[in-house]
């Protein structure tokens, strides 16, 4: 089976991690956020995908290559100017080989989904219908678009958020459409799924089935649930086969060093030779390749950049350090700020609460 992976956003929720690698290539548990993708539409029987790309679109190449690694063959389609979720799609069908009545599977490098794959490509296949969504439950279905389905599963309308929303199925953000579905999008300009395909199928009277499944689901739009992601995977409570072996709640990447008397847990990822040194507390944290946290220094829920130095004594609650960056002894930094590259907080008993 084919699948087309759509990561050509900029992922300007997540700056400043995202200022000099895009998102889905952000290492998340020791490998890029995309390779646990990857790896469950390989399971579920993917052996193919198209990469549709814009936002430094080299740097895919240089992770993933043929896909080779992976035991996947990967291709490449680059949009010059964005062309919205459909006009990726159709972009990308450009350089998919199967027929016109095979199922090809639409990921969103945005998510990680614990949901299964092969199901929802199997209720597709049964009805033949012209695409099948994954509908994920909402606890508050505000916050996003609602899907309401009939009895037999098929999608009876696209509601827009709303106060009080006719269900608490939201779209996930998977799809599977029949490949001559795709080849009918508009090509050369913007298109919505949400907005244009989705809606012009049920006017046409074309058969959109809901996928219902509630196993985990996590858009990783912002810092906090970037870290709060790669936390579940460390943990276990997202799997996925391409996370190493942890211990005590904490995995360590290669030539990574934590101090027996410091306190590393909560699902923390420690990047490849980072340093936790004595008596320092780290908790449900992402610490990226090269970052040091020193002595008696206290990081919970942020995340620290590559080669950044959190400093003797400091504290980050829900913080972002960017790569280089460097937190002063006696800085107590919270509430969401993000600190951008090679900035430099000199020593000092100061609190900040915002972004610097």
């Amino acid at each position: 089976m084919e699948a087309i992976l759509l990561v050509g956003g900029q992922g300007s929720r997540l700056r400043p991690l995202t200022i000099s690698t895009p998102k889905p290539l952000l290492s998340m548990a020791g490998v890029p956020m995309l390779e646990h993708q990857l790896t469950r539409a390989r399971a579920a029987g993917v052996d193919r995908i198209v990469f549709a790309t814009s936002y430094r679109a080299e740097m895919f190449t240089e992770a993933f290559g043929d896909g080779e690694r992976l035991g996947l063959e990967i291709v490449y389609m680059t949009e010059d100017v964005p062309l919205g979720t459909a006009g990726a799609i159709r972009n990308a069908a450009d350089a998919l080989t199967c027929g016109a009545d095979a199922a090809v599977l639409v990921l969103n490098g945005d998510i990680l989904s614990g949901h299964d794959i092969s199901a929802q490509v199997g209720i597709h296949e049964k009805a033949d219908a012209s695409v099948t969504l994954h509908l994920t439950i909402a606890e508050d279905a505000r916050r996003y678009g609602s899907v309401p389905t009939d009895p037999a599963g098929r999608v009876i309308d696209f509601v827009e958020k709303s106060a009080d929303p006719p269900t608490n199925q939201v779209n996930a953000g998977c799809y599977v459409f029949r490949r001559s579905v795709i080849d009918r999008i508009p090509t050369g300009r913007v298109v919505s799924v949400e907005y244009e395909t989705f809606p012009g199928l049920l006017a046409d009277g074309q058969v959109v089935l809901g996928y219902v499944e509630s196993a985990y689901w996590l858009d990783v739009g912002t810092p906090a649930a970037f870290v709060r992601g790669a936390c579940d995977l460390v943990l276990g409570a997202m799997p996925s086969q391409a996370v190493g072996s942890s211990s005590h709640g904490a995995l360590l990447l290669d030539g990574a060093v934590v101090h027996s008397n410091a306190q590393v847990h909560g699902g923390t990822t420690v990047g490849a030779g980072a340093r936790v040194d004595s008596g320092a507390f780290v908790e449900a944290s992402v610490l990226f390749d090269g970052a040091v946290v020193e002595s008696e220094a206290r990081v919970v829920r942020s995340v620290v950049g590559r080669g950044a130095r959190i400093c003797a004594g400091a504290v980050l609650d829900d913080v972002v350090v960017g790569d280089g960056a460097i937190v002063g002894s006696g800085n107590e930094l919270r509430a969401g700020l993000r600190l951008w590259p090679g900035v430099e907080l000199p020593p000092t008993a100061v609190r900040f609460s915002h972004d610097t």
